[in-house]
């Protein structure tokens, strides 16, 4: 079988340009350290769903890296005031994506709805350190997975590329930090995401790049619980 041709059709963007596109209400593509893949991002749901080629009231997950943001959403999250730092740290610190039980007494912000199904919410916690100028204009910003409607996220830029059309904007950014694990390389995915129970319990909703390395999912879970206990978010 032939091999897929990823070579660029067209040049990456700058960040200066991909915080322009976003502003303007574009969709762009934007980078992850690995092993995660890339995800595309808007301010609006509908960007979101229209770059991935898919129903435009799809809901997606909101992107929570804004301090203020994260501090409206904890306060809607039906859970002990300890299993909110647990949350917390599944976020911020194993940056994964987290689905939380939304609270029957509160009143959700209208920019919550695309985030929300079933009395679910769905966050995205990774916070990449180069994109903190391009995050940090947008306290609120809808995120998904790179990719088209069936098709494997995008693992580098030049998937990306070929994949969407010039109308999204791909950044690219190096990874210096990123060091090759003892065992090899892993294969780039996109995040592990967890779902927290009101009674803080953790459950593993769909494999990802986190807990690749690992062995069985309550092991994982072991992990995080241990982890989350001893380091509480910065």
């Amino acid at each position: 079988m032939k091999a897929a041709d990823h070579t660029p059709t067209r040049a990456p963007a700058t960040l200066a340009q991909a915080r322009h596109a976003l502003r303007q209400g574009s969709a762009v593509v934007l980078p992850n350290p690995a092993p995660l893949t890339h995800v595309v991002a808007a301010t609006t749901a509908a960007a979101v769903n229209q770059a991935k080629h898919r129903p435009i009231d799809q809901p997606v997950a909101l992107w929570a890296h804004h301090p203020d943001t994260l501090g409206t959403l904890t306060g809607l999250w039906d859970l002990s005031p300890q299993t909110r730092m647990t949350a917390l740290h599944l976020l911020a610190e194993e940056h994964l994506t987290v689905l939380l039980p939304v609270s029957a007494r509160v009143t959700l912000p209208s920019w919550l709805d695309p985030a929300v199904k079933d009395d679910w919410m769905l966050l995205f916690g990774t916070r990449w350190r180069p994109l903190h100028p391009l995050l940090d204009d947008h306290p609120v910003l809808y995120v998904s997975s790179a990719n088209l409607t069936g098709h494997p996220p995008a693992a580098d830029t030049g998937e990306a590329l070929a994949m969407f059309p010039p109308t999204v904007p791909v950044l690219h950014l190096t990874d210096p930090g990123h060091q090759r694990p003892q065992n090899g390389p892993q294969a780039r995915r996109a995040t592990t995401t967890v779902r927290v129970t009101p009674d803080g319990r953790l459950h593993l909703h769909r494999h990802g790049a986190q807990d690749q390395a690992h062995g069985r999912a309550d092991d994982y879970l072991r992990r995080l619980h241990t982890r989350a206990a001893c380091r509480p978010p910065r």
